[in-house]
């Protein structure tokens, strides 16, 4: 195993820095944060005109059809600096969601405009009883010959208040796995959509049903082993985004002990101070080098790449939000000021670590795939 980059993808990173670099600085994040619905039209087009979107999708519907590695140079550039986009939900979730459940003339009609970024799909799947197994989805959908309608909430959905088209898994079947999956339009009647608040990362929503028409993608019963397929697509670039975040901390509290004066010294020469300094290096590497075992994997068809996925993922749940706690520790009250910039990284970690499924999910499903 080579987990070191190709000159393809050590181009990529470089472009993906500069682009950062040029369009994503702390204030700009800090202000698209701040706004209404966390999301701003410019930069998003600005990363569609980078191809990014269709970065994952193959060539025949319209994307680049590049590895998930290549991908995840870019996303652990994005995890860096922080940056704010409905890429991971609609340009890989809900890409891939269609592209493992979807029927030929789905994936024809819906991938290009996604590959392209002129559509915006988000992917509904969490409720009240948060969690990322068949058993947590309850909500209902009524029908059958290709018309349904469906009724329930959905809670926690990050990007729908700024989709186009919204995929949702509903309960199709009193079996576990009886799951389908619906295309519904984010002005359908009887939808509301309402952003929810609270110390989160990017924005999340609940979603309200009542007698909502759905459009039937696939097969019904039985799109959960799609779903989880694209799942764990997801998850890996994920992972990576994550270990950016953690690796931009690390370097704030590294930089911070060596520039901060305390008693006629850095901060960094007091032990204490050298011990939170180095937990904070140690989760970030755990986080990349898992991540891109992961990715390896997941490129080269390795049967065990679910589990390495999972664990890449408890890793990153644990570690991102970890390294966060202890550069706020080495920075104290200044890590706390919102223009500084920490607390953009200490939002998203304390989401993503829940976001398709937690530490303590992923040890499961590693245990079950184990056959422990």
């Amino acid at each position: 195993m080579d987990l070191a980059l190709t000159e393809t993808q050590e181009m990529l990173r470089n472009a993906a820095q500069a682009f950062m670099e040029a369009e994503v600085p702390k204030a700009r994040v800090l202000e698209i944060d701040s706004s209404d619905t966390g999301f701003a039209p410019d930069l998003w087009q600005k990363i569609c005109e980078q191809g990014w979107p269709g970065a994952v999708i193959p060539e025949e519907y319209g994307g680049l059809g590049l590895s998930f590695t290549d991908l995840g140079v870019i996303y652990e550039v994005m995890g860096y600096f922080a940056c704010p986009s409905p890429h991971l939900s609609s340009s890989v979730l809900s890409a891939h969601t269609i592209l493992e459940a979807g029927d030929e003339a789905q994936k024809q009609a819906l991938l290009p405009a996604i590959a392209s970024g002129e559509q915006i799909f988000a992917l509904a799947v969490t409720e009240a009883d948060y969690g990322w197994s068949p058993s947590a989805i309850q909500m209902a959908a009524t029908g059958s010959n290709g018309s349904y309608v469906l009724n329930g909430t959905k809670l926690f959905i990050p990007d729908a208040h700024v989709a186009d088209q919204i995929i949702v898994a509903a309960r199709t079947s009193k079996q576990e796995n009886g799951i389908s999956l619906f295309l519904v339009d984010k002005n359908a009647s009887g939808l509301s959509i309402r952003t929810m608040s609270g110390w989160l990362g990017e924005k999340l929503n609940e979603l309200t049903f009542k007698d909502v028409a759905g459009s039937l993608l696939g097969t019904a019963d039985a799109a959960w082993p799609a779903l989880e397929r694209a799942m764990d697509r997801a998850i890996a670039v994920l992972n990576l985004y994550m270990a950016g975040g953690s690796q931009k901390v690390y370097d704030l509290c590294r930089d911070y002990s060596q520039t901060r004066i305390a008693f006629g010294s850095p901060i960094g020469t007091f032990q204490r101070v050298q011990d939170h300094v180095i937990e904070a290096v140690i989760q970030a590497d755990a986080g990349k080098w898992t991540a891109y075992e992961a990715l390896w994997k997941l490129d080269e068809g390795h049967d065990d790449a679910s589990l390495a996925i999972s664990t890449a993922k408890a890793v990153a749940s644990v570690g991102f939000a970890d390294a966060c706690d202890h550069s706020h520790n080495v920075h104290g009250g200044i890590g706390t000021d919102m223009e500084f910039g920490l607390t953009q990284y200490t939002a998203r970690a304390r989401t993503l670590q829940h976001y398709l499924g937690d530490a303590i999910h992923h040890k499961k499903r590693a245990a079950r795939l184990l056959n422990l």
